[in-house]
């Protein structure tokens, strides 16, 4: 089985002739069938394309691309040409002529889209299930969701299904799943990478989510997040919001030299004492290696993210059905210039806060995996939002597991365009035994 390589590994095993394309996607496809049916994390499986595809790389000799020949889940709500998309509602099935940015862009460097993974309707939960596919079960426990909007990504990466993902984050839906299924999610700066065919609207209606929504990828290696996102960002000539901003080469950190501000909740918010005591825990070890650990908070009146609801309301449905829910001042000019102002200073603090450190860890969730049958979920998105309102790149990464069993995570905040030391900074802490890594399942 190559069920726990990563994607690096696996591409490099293909290039070497150590393994076929081919037999890559029929393992892939076996994992499917026997793992999917209690996890219902895959949808829309196409193993004819699949099948076509990993002929073509077997067929080319000269292969350079850092995902040559890797079949791999992507979530519903980035078109893939030839494959069903739905974003979790009969309103948006389809089957696309065209890929988005993102799905060209893996395939170009080598990957095989087998399937989609699943999502909540209009990726809008922190729980996947919907009315098409049903619901996605954690894998660490089945009773308990994998989070949403991406749970079906992280679950099928923790079950040992796919090597890697790419999802989606307005409020959380690329750093929530990555906690409760203990994987990596990296939410990227927002405009990094490109949201052409990203949640395609029917009768090709213009785009109305143009800010606070970033995409990046899901994976259980650090590594193999950072090949993902270089090869899906940049400008694609389409969407042109996206700058041409380069990556810095990836380089060792120095924890001596490295200001984290910890934080075990945010002002007014409430977070399990499970997972308050880890994010202590870490601080405390982090500070034992040579880190210069405060527990400062930026200079922010938190009240401010009661906007973010507001704003995403109003950039998703004011040209959609439910437009009429909104209120007159949502639908106005003015509101939404003052909610971007608004905006602009909140993510102004955070630049000026971050002239003075260069991350901060804080927790990726306030509770642990919850039931499906949770209906009330607190202040879970005010902890996850603010990076999404200020336009940060954020990183969640396993930090072990918790009395019951279940994976804990926690966040990495950065300034914009420090995903590459986000991950350098990630991969030092691990490297010191203050973060402990991606664990499997237990039965997997």
């Amino acid at each position: 089985m190559l069920d726990y390589l990563t994607a690096r590994e696996l591409a490099a095993k293909i290039r070497a002739k150590d393994v076929s394309a081919a037999e890559a996607v029929e393992d892939f496809l076996a994992r499917v069938e026997a793992r999917n049916p209690v996890l219902n994390a895959v949808v829309s499986v196409d193993a004819d394309r699949a099948r076509r595809l990993a002929a073509v790389r077997d067929a080319d000799r000269d292969a350079t691309g850092p995902l040559h020949g890797v079949p791999m889940t992507i979530k519903d709500a980035f078109d893939v040409a030839g494959l069903r998309t739905t974003t979790g509602t009969w309103l948006y099935d389809h089957v696309p002529a065209r890929s988005s940015t993102v799905a060209a862009r893996l395939e170009a460097a080598g990957a095989i889209i087998v399937a989609h993974s699943n999502v909540p309707a209009f990726l809008a939960d922190y729980k996947t299930e919907n009315e098409i596919f049903g619901r996605t079960s954690n894998p660490w426990a089945p009773s308990r969701t994998p989070g949403g909007s991406s749970g079906g990504a992280a679950a099928a990466l923790a079950a040992g299904i796919t090597p890697l993902e790419v999802g989606s984050d307005v409020a959380g839906s690329l750093r929530l799943p990555p906690h409760f299924c203990g994987v990596y999610g990296l939410k990227s700066t927002e405009h990094r990478v490109p949201l052409t065919g990203f949640y395609p609207l029917p009768d090709d209606a213009p785009r109305s989510v143009r800010v606070m929504c970033a995409l990046g990828p899901l994976a259980r290696d650090l590594d193999d997040l950072d090949v993902a996102l270089r090869v899906i960002a940049g400008p694609d000539g389409v969407d042109f919001d996206v700058p041409p901003v380069p990556f810095p080469d990836r380089r060792r950190t120095d924890l001596t030299r490295t200001r984290l501000s910890v934080i075990a909740a945010l002002p007014g918010g409430h977070v399990a004492r499970s997972l308050r005591d880890r994010v202590t825990r870490i601080a405390d070890a982090a500070a034992d290696v040579g880190v210069q650990v405060t527990d400062a908070v930026p200079d922010i009146d938190f009240a401010t993210l009661r906007i973010v609801g507001d704003l995403i309301d109003a950039v998703s449905e004011v040209l959609g059905p439910d437009a009429g829910q909104l209120s007159d001042d949502q639908r106005s000019l003015a509101w939404y210039l003052t909610a971007l102002a608004q905006r602009d200073r909140f993510a102004a603090s955070f630049a000026a806060f971050f002239a003075h450190h260069d991350a901060i860890l804080l927790p990726a969730g306030t509770t642990t995996a919850f039931p499906h049958e949770t209906e009330w979920y607190g202040d879970l998105g005010g902890l996850l939002v603010f990076a999404n309102f200020a336009g940060l790149p954020a990183l969640t990464v396993p930090a072990g597991i918790d009395p019951e069993g279940l994976p804990m995570g926690v966040q990495i905040v950065g300034p914009r365009w420090s995903e590459s030391r986000l991950l350098d900074l990630a991969a030092a802490l691990e490297e010191a035994g203050v973060l402990p890594g991606f664990h499997r399942p237990p039965g997997y």
